[in-house]
């Protein structure tokens, strides 16, 4: 690793080295290569004078790559695509004369960006089943659990532990819905020329114009997509790549938003996050368990978002059939957007698998919560033994305040209860009153809609990516 220049964490920290390799040099000119081989078999089988030698040729030295003359060549014409097609020229004497042949630079750039876009997708796809599959045995464990629930960060309707993993997942379905449609229409630029028009296929195939559309088709094909984009411009529209950071960002809105609800959990000392054996939480504190990896989700999650408005800046920014403003930005941007996005999910894998849950902690909280929350449920009770509804609710009202007091004002334990019990207007002992404050009986379906989402929709989903690997999330720091 060099150490006096500049490397970007995204790839020295965060993402692993699949995606890495996505967005390497080497995926890049190798894409190349392939592309080029597919525009001359397919110009070879329509008729053009293209050997089937000169396809061999290119065949036996499309994986190596003389990057050495490249480079020196570029420094000369100022150039990527003609260096590159000058370098392979150079291992393949006779196939040079017809190398890019009728192209423009956008064949090779512009579909090798969708193909690797969509190679990246597809990682990002089989990441969020490995986190679905990971919260869905967490779900199952817990949905027992019953645990407060909050609205506005204020003790709320009891809720289970199991269910509110649900609302993670179905985030997380959400963005893989749109990870699916997004693949679905996968389609390459073809071959289209300079402004679209293919005027130079046209020259080529003498007039010919089901030729050209054939061209079209055939690259699509031998590259494995089903077909091209209709029309263009020089370039795909930059549409597509404010689509792709769109899902991006909804992915790690989602992450954020699970992100954000441990670490307040995690101060609630009911989940933590994993902390391992060696980890130090704090350089000055030494007893602090910090959610770092929380944190960092959180951290990454807002470049992400950020980062989607560059691609649909550039898209709106682009002039009739092709500017070059879209280049410098996009080359940094997309990239980007994957590599956070894939240390995103490494990380949120790692701490779902790795989730501590405090039970005695839980229901602490709980009962302290709960009297309040049941108090219509007692009210109704005594209703039902002859009490008055009016006078009972004021004699509750009148509790509750004075309870409140203790726990707010004196820092002392919610009392309610016993007030209640020791009111002969109630008729109700402590006993009883426990009993109907079991926090099993407030949690309404959680349990049972939380089986319910697990079979009815994640199991579904799971057993058709039922052959993506189940592999445990490394992380390096």
């Amino acid at each position: 690793m060099a150490r006096d220049m500049y490397e970007s964490p995204l790839s020295a920290r965060y993402a692993d080295r699949e995606m890495k390799y996505l967005f390497s040099p080497d995926m890049k000119f190798r894409t190349w290569r392939k592309l080029w081989i597919a525009l001359a078999e397919a110009e070879h089988e329509l008729g053009l004078p293209v050997t089937q030698e000169q396809i061999d040729e290119l065949k036996a030295h499309a994986e190596d790559i003389n990057y050495e003359v490249a480079q020196e060549r570029e420094k000369v014409v100022r150039h990527d695509v003609m260096s590159h097609v000058y370098a392979y020229g150079q291992q393949c004497p006779e196939a040079a004369g017809i190398i890019h042949l009728g192209a423009t630079s956008c064949y090779v750039g512009d579909n090798t960006d969708v193909i690797i876009m969509t190679e990246a997708l597809k990682l990002i796809r089989n990441k969020l089943v490995g986190v679905l599959r990971v919260l869905s045995h967490f779900a199952r464990e817990y949905k027992d659990l019953p645990t407060l629930a909050f609205t506005h960060f204020q003790p709320a309707q009891p809720t289970t532990v199991g269910k509110r993993a649900t609302l993670w997942m179905q985030d997380l379905l959400m963005d893989l819905e749109d990870v699916e449609y997004q693949l679905s229409k996968a389609k390459l630029l073809g071959c289209k020329g300079t402004t679209g028009t293919q005027a130079s296929f046209l020259e080529l195939f003498e007039g010919d114009h089901e030729k050209c559309r054939q061209l079209d088709e055939k690259i699509a094909q031998k590259m494995g997509y089903e077909k091209c984009f209709p029309v263009s411009g020089q370039t795909y529209s930059r549409k597509l790549d404010s689509q792709m950071l769109n899902i991006l960002s909804g992915i790690a809105q989602s992450a954020a938003k699970f992100s954000n609800d441990i670490r307040l959990l995690q101060h609630l000392k009911e989940v933590e996050e994993p902390f391992e054996k060696g980890q130090i939480g704090s350089s000055a504190m030494a007893y602090k368990r910090n959610p770092m990896r929380s944190e960092r989700i959180a951290s990454l999650a807002r470049y992400v978002i950020a980062d989607a408005v560059n691609p649909a800046m550039t898209m709106a920014a682009q002039w009739f059939e092709r500017t070059l403003d879209d280049s410098a930005n996009k080359r940094i941007s997309v990239p980007e957007a994957f590599l956070a996005v894939d240390g995103i999910l490494n990380l949120y894998q790692n701490v779902a698998d790795g989730l501590v849950v405090y039970p005695k902690v839980i229901r602490q909280h709980m009962l302290r919560e709960l009297p309040f929350m049941a108090t219509e449920n007692i009210m109704m009770d005594a209703v039902k033994r002859g009490g008055n509804r009016q006078e009972l609710h004021e004699r509750i009202r009148v509790h509750s305040m004075e309870a409140a007091k203790v726990v707010k004002e004196q820092g002392g334990e919610n009392d309610l209860l016993a007030r209640i019990a020791g009111d002969p207007i109630f008729g109700v002992t402590l006993e009883e009153l426990h009993d109907i404050v079991k926090p099993e009986k407030y949690v309404g379906r959680a349990p049972v809609q939380t089986e319910e989402f697990l079979t009815e929709t994640v199991a579904p989903v799971l057993e058709r990516y039922k052959d993506v690997a189940e592999e445990a999330a490394e992380i390096t720091v």
